[in-house]
Protein backbone atom coordinates (compact mmCIF):
# COMPACT_ATOMS: atom_id res chain seq x y z
CA UNK A 1 0.00 0.00 0.00
CA UNK A 2 1.57 3.30 -0.87
CA UNK A 3 0.87 6.20 1.54
CA UNK A 4 1.35 9.57 0.35
CA UNK A 5 1.68 13.21 2.08
CA UNK A 6 1.60 16.65 0.57
CA UNK A 7 3.54 19.41 1.95
CA UNK A 8 5.48 16.72 3.72
CA UNK A 9 8.46 19.38 4.77
CA UNK A 10 6.30 21.46 6.65
CA UNK A 11 5.84 22.02 10.33
CA UNK A 12 2.23 19.34 10.21
CA UNK A 13 3.50 17.13 7.21
CA UNK A 14 7.22 16.77 9.02
CA UNK A 15 5.71 15.16 11.90
CA UNK A 16 3.16 12.99 9.85
CA UNK A 17 6.13 11.89 7.76
CA UNK A 18 8.45 11.36 10.88
CA UNK A 19 5.28 9.31 12.83
CA UNK A 20 4.62 7.18 9.70
CA UNK A 21 8.11 5.91 9.30
CA UNK A 22 8.20 4.74 12.46
CA UNK A 23 5.41 2.26 11.20
CA UNK A 24 4.86 2.27 7.77
CA UNK A 25 8.39 0.88 5.48
CA UNK A 26 9.86 3.91 3.78
CA UNK A 27 9.65 2.49 -0.07
CA UNK A 28 5.87 2.87 0.78
CA UNK A 29 5.88 6.32 1.87
CA UNK A 30 5.52 9.11 -1.06
CA UNK A 31 5.86 12.22 -0.49
CA UNK A 32 4.71 15.20 -2.68
CA UNK A 33 6.99 18.45 -2.37
CA UNK A 34 7.17 22.14 -4.05
CA UNK A 35 10.53 22.11 -3.29
CA UNK A 36 12.17 18.11 -3.97
CA UNK A 37 15.48 19.46 -2.53
CA UNK A 38 14.46 20.14 0.82
CA UNK A 39 13.29 16.70 1.01
CA UNK A 40 16.95 14.56 0.41
CA UNK A 41 16.90 13.86 4.27
CA UNK A 42 13.62 11.84 3.53
CA UNK A 43 15.10 10.98 0.09
CA UNK A 44 18.25 9.30 1.79
CA UNK A 45 15.85 7.90 4.59
CA UNK A 46 14.56 5.54 1.48
CA UNK A 47 11.47 7.72 0.90
CA UNK A 48 9.86 8.09 -2.63
CA UNK A 49 10.18 12.31 -3.04
CA UNK A 50 8.37 13.51 -5.75
CA UNK A 51 7.66 17.44 -7.50
CA UNK A 52 4.45 18.18 -6.66
CA UNK A 53 3.33 21.95 -7.16
CA UNK A 54 -0.49 23.13 -6.17
CA UNK A 55 0.07 26.21 -8.35
CA UNK A 56 0.89 23.53 -11.29
CA UNK A 57 -1.26 20.66 -11.64
CA UNK A 58 0.45 18.78 -14.31
CA UNK A 59 2.93 17.56 -11.53
CA UNK A 60 0.35 15.75 -9.65
CA UNK A 61 -0.18 14.09 -12.13
CA UNK A 62 2.91 12.11 -11.49
CA UNK A 63 3.19 12.82 -8.27
CA UNK A 64 0.08 11.02 -7.07
CA UNK A 65 0.61 7.83 -9.88
CA UNK A 66 0.10 4.57 -7.78
CA UNK A 67 -1.01 5.80 -4.90
CA UNK A 68 -3.30 4.60 -2.44
CA UNK A 69 -4.31 6.36 0.39
CA UNK A 70 -3.00 10.71 0.10
CA UNK A 71 -3.06 12.64 2.68
CA UNK A 72 -3.55 16.40 1.40
CA UNK A 73 -2.15 19.30 3.92
CA UNK A 74 -4.00 22.36 3.59
CA UNK A 75 -1.94 24.74 1.63
CA UNK A 76 -1.50 28.68 2.85
CA UNK A 77 -2.24 32.00 1.20
CA UNK A 78 -5.31 33.36 0.17
CA UNK A 79 -9.00 31.89 0.45
CA UNK A 80 -9.05 31.83 -3.63
CA UNK A 81 -5.71 31.24 -3.70
CA UNK A 82 -6.61 28.06 -1.43
CA UNK A 83 -9.31 26.49 -2.90
CA UNK A 84 -8.02 26.96 -6.34
CA UNK A 85 -5.34 24.52 -5.05
CA UNK A 86 -7.05 22.06 -3.35
CA UNK A 87 -9.10 21.84 -6.35
CA UNK A 88 -6.28 20.86 -8.26
CA UNK A 89 -5.34 18.21 -5.88
CA UNK A 90 -8.49 17.14 -5.61
CA UNK A 91 -9.27 16.81 -9.65
CA UNK A 92 -5.41 15.42 -9.82
CA UNK A 93 -6.06 12.56 -7.11
CA UNK A 94 -9.31 11.74 -9.23
CA UNK A 95 -6.55 11.50 -12.55
CA UNK A 96 -5.00 9.49 -10.41
CA UNK A 97 -7.38 6.56 -8.92
CA UNK A 98 -6.60 7.57 -5.56
CA UNK A 99 -8.01 5.12 -3.28
CA UNK A 100 -8.58 7.29 0.02
CA UNK A 101 -7.99 11.21 0.94
CA UNK A 102 -7.91 12.42 4.27
CA UNK A 103 -8.00 16.10 4.28
CA UNK A 104 -6.72 18.75 7.30
CA UNK A 105 -9.99 20.68 7.74
CA UNK A 106 -10.77 23.30 9.89
CA UNK A 107 -12.65 23.02 12.96
CA UNK A 108 -16.62 22.71 12.72
CA UNK A 109 -15.96 23.90 9.21
CA UNK A 110 -19.21 23.24 7.56
CA UNK A 111 -21.21 25.75 10.20
CA UNK A 112 -18.25 27.59 11.59
CA UNK A 113 -17.92 31.42 11.33
CA UNK A 114 -14.12 31.31 11.50
CA UNK A 115 -12.49 33.63 8.36
CA UNK A 116 -10.56 30.31 6.92
CA UNK A 117 -13.42 27.92 6.95
CA UNK A 118 -14.97 28.79 3.85
CA UNK A 119 -12.03 27.23 2.17
CA UNK A 120 -12.37 24.20 4.28
CA UNK A 121 -16.17 23.63 3.85
CA UNK A 122 -15.62 24.38 -0.07
CA UNK A 123 -12.82 21.47 -0.35
CA UNK A 124 -14.80 19.19 2.03
CA UNK A 125 -17.05 19.49 -1.17
CA UNK A 126 -15.14 18.69 -3.31
CA UNK A 127 -13.33 15.23 -1.95
CA UNK A 128 -17.18 14.78 -1.45
CA UNK A 129 -18.14 14.85 -5.12
CA UNK A 130 -15.01 13.53 -5.89
CA UNK A 131 -16.36 10.23 -5.01
CA UNK A 132 -13.31 9.14 -3.05
CA UNK A 133 -13.75 7.66 0.34
CA UNK A 134 -12.36 10.11 2.56
CA UNK A 135 -11.53 11.13 6.29
CA UNK A 136 -11.97 15.00 7.40
CA UNK A 137 -9.50 15.68 10.10
CA UNK A 138 -11.01 18.92 11.54
CA UNK A 139 -8.04 20.32 13.70
CA UNK A 140 -9.22 22.95 16.00
CA UNK A 141 -6.09 25.45 16.80
CA UNK A 142 -2.82 24.26 17.37
CA UNK A 143 -0.88 25.84 20.18
CA UNK A 144 2.19 26.53 18.57
CA UNK A 145 -0.32 29.44 17.32
CA UNK A 146 0.16 30.94 20.51
CA UNK A 147 3.58 31.34 20.19
CA UNK A 148 3.72 34.93 19.50
CA UNK A 149 1.40 36.08 22.78
CA UNK A 150 3.81 34.02 24.48
CA UNK A 151 7.02 35.86 23.19
CA UNK A 152 5.19 39.05 24.23
CA UNK A 153 4.50 37.80 27.46
CA UNK A 154 8.16 36.46 28.22
CA UNK A 155 9.03 40.00 27.04
CA UNK A 156 6.81 41.57 30.21
CA UNK A 157 3.84 42.35 28.15
CA UNK A 158 0.38 41.08 29.35
CA UNK A 159 -1.44 38.10 27.54
CA UNK A 160 -3.45 40.37 25.44
CA UNK A 161 -6.80 39.10 23.98
CA UNK A 162 -9.79 40.12 22.34
CA UNK A 163 -11.51 37.18 22.57
CA UNK A 164 -13.88 37.55 25.73
CA UNK A 165 -14.48 34.64 27.34
CA UNK A 166 -14.73 32.33 24.26
CA UNK A 167 -13.03 29.06 24.62
CA UNK A 168 -10.53 27.31 22.12
CA UNK A 169 -9.91 23.03 21.82
CA UNK A 170 -6.16 23.95 22.13
CA UNK A 171 -3.54 20.80 21.60
CA UNK A 172 -0.04 20.33 20.42
CA UNK A 173 0.83 20.26 16.65
CA UNK A 174 2.61 16.87 17.44
CA UNK A 175 -0.79 15.21 18.41
CA UNK A 176 -2.59 16.58 15.22
CA UNK A 177 0.35 15.09 12.96
CA UNK A 178 0.09 11.63 14.76
CA UNK A 179 -3.86 11.44 14.62
CA UNK A 180 -3.50 12.34 10.69
CA UNK A 181 -0.65 9.38 10.75
CA UNK A 182 -2.94 7.00 12.14
CA UNK A 183 -5.71 7.97 9.62
CA UNK A 184 -3.75 7.23 6.77
CA UNK A 185 -1.80 4.08 8.42
CA UNK A 186 -5.15 2.63 9.88
CA UNK A 187 -8.21 0.83 8.78
CA UNK A 188 -11.74 1.82 8.97
CA UNK A 189 -11.49 5.59 8.44
CA UNK A 190 -13.55 5.85 5.07
CA UNK A 191 -15.91 8.41 5.09
CA UNK A 192 -15.54 10.14 8.49
CA UNK A 193 -15.48 13.24 10.14
CA UNK A 194 -13.17 13.62 12.84
CA UNK A 195 -13.45 17.00 15.38
CA UNK A 196 -9.91 16.93 16.47
CA UNK A 197 -9.44 19.14 19.76
CA UNK A 198 -8.23 19.56 23.24
CA UNK A 199 -10.39 20.31 26.02
CA UNK A 200 -11.77 24.15 25.13
CA UNK A 201 -10.51 26.55 27.48
CA UNK A 202 -10.10 29.97 27.91
CA UNK A 203 -7.35 32.71 27.18
CA UNK A 204 -7.42 33.22 31.01
CA UNK A 205 -7.16 29.67 31.44
CA UNK A 206 -4.37 29.55 29.10
CA UNK A 207 -2.41 32.32 30.34
CA UNK A 208 -2.87 30.49 34.13
CA UNK A 209 -1.07 27.83 32.66
CA UNK A 210 1.63 29.28 31.31
CA UNK A 211 2.06 31.17 34.47
CA UNK A 212 2.36 27.84 36.06
CA UNK A 213 5.36 27.04 33.94
CA UNK A 214 7.21 30.45 33.97
CA UNK A 215 6.72 30.13 37.66
CA UNK A 216 5.39 34.04 37.70
CA UNK A 217 1.80 35.94 37.69
CA UNK A 218 0.67 36.39 34.07
CA UNK A 219 -1.93 39.33 33.87
CA UNK A 220 -4.45 38.93 30.84
CA UNK A 221 -5.78 41.94 29.37
CA UNK A 222 -8.89 42.29 27.67
CA UNK A 223 -9.52 44.74 24.95
CA UNK A 224 -12.36 45.21 21.98
CA UNK A 225 -10.98 44.44 18.25
CA UNK A 226 -10.57 47.87 17.54
CA UNK A 227 -7.78 48.29 20.58
CA UNK A 228 -6.52 45.03 19.72
CA UNK A 229 -5.59 45.50 16.39
CA UNK A 230 -4.02 49.24 17.04
CA UNK A 231 -2.34 47.25 19.15
CA UNK A 232 -1.21 44.44 16.71
CA UNK A 233 -0.57 47.05 14.49
CA UNK A 234 2.02 48.58 16.82
CA UNK A 235 3.52 45.71 17.50
CA UNK A 236 4.59 45.29 14.05
CA UNK A 237 1.79 42.56 12.52
CA UNK A 238 1.46 43.56 8.87
CA UNK A 239 -1.55 46.11 7.92
CA UNK A 240 -2.97 43.64 5.44
CA UNK A 241 -3.16 40.52 7.94
CA UNK A 242 -4.81 42.84 10.93
CA UNK A 243 -7.97 41.78 9.69
CA UNK A 244 -6.78 37.89 10.04
CA UNK A 245 -5.75 38.49 13.83
CA UNK A 246 -8.87 40.48 14.59
CA UNK A 247 -10.90 37.99 12.98
CA UNK A 248 -9.43 34.60 15.16
CA UNK A 249 -10.51 36.72 18.13
CA UNK A 250 -13.67 37.28 17.17
CA UNK A 251 -14.58 34.15 15.84
CA UNK A 252 -13.24 32.55 19.00
CA UNK A 253 -15.26 34.97 21.16
CA UNK A 254 -18.12 33.85 19.30
CA UNK A 255 -17.49 30.05 20.32
CA UNK A 256 -16.42 28.98 16.90
CA UNK A 257 -13.57 26.98 18.70
CA UNK A 258 -15.69 25.71 21.27
CA UNK A 259 -15.96 22.37 20.34
CA UNK A 260 -16.13 19.30 22.94
CA UNK A 261 -14.65 16.12 20.60
CA UNK A 262 -12.46 13.14 22.11
CA UNK A 263 -12.02 11.95 18.27
CA UNK A 264 -8.36 13.10 18.78
CA UNK A 265 -7.47 10.76 22.01
CA UNK A 266 -9.44 7.98 20.19
CA UNK A 267 -7.41 8.11 16.70
CA UNK A 268 -4.05 8.19 19.18
CA UNK A 269 -5.33 5.81 21.87
CA UNK A 270 -3.54 7.90 24.65
CA UNK A 271 -4.15 10.71 26.66
CA UNK A 272 -3.34 14.08 24.49
CA UNK A 273 -0.05 15.90 25.49
CA UNK A 274 -0.83 18.11 28.21
CA UNK A 275 -0.71 22.17 27.63
CA UNK A 276 1.98 22.51 29.98
CA UNK A 277 4.30 20.35 28.76
CA UNK A 278 3.50 21.70 25.35
CA UNK A 279 3.85 25.18 26.49
CA UNK A 280 6.56 24.56 28.38
CA UNK A 281 8.30 23.42 25.19
CA UNK A 282 7.38 26.33 23.20
CA UNK A 283 9.43 28.37 26.12
CA UNK A 284 12.37 26.62 25.66
CA UNK A 285 12.55 26.94 22.04
CA UNK A 286 11.84 30.68 22.00
CA UNK A 287 13.81 31.05 24.71
CA UNK A 288 16.67 29.26 22.19
CA UNK A 289 16.07 31.67 19.23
Amino acid sequence: MKIAVTGATGQLGSIVVDTLLASVPAQDLIVSVRNPEKAEGLRNRGVDVRHGDFDKPETLDQAFAGVDRLLIISADGDNDTRIRQHKAAVDAAVRAGVGFIAYTSAANAADSTLFLAPVHRITEEFIRESGIPYSFLRNNWYLENEAGTIQSVLAGAPWLTSAGSGKVGWAARADYAQAAAAVLSGEGHENTIYELSGKPITQEELAAILAEVLGKDVPVQQVDDAAYAEIMLGAGVPEGAIPIVVGIQQAIREGALDIASNDLEMLLKRPLTPLNQGISELVKQIQAS
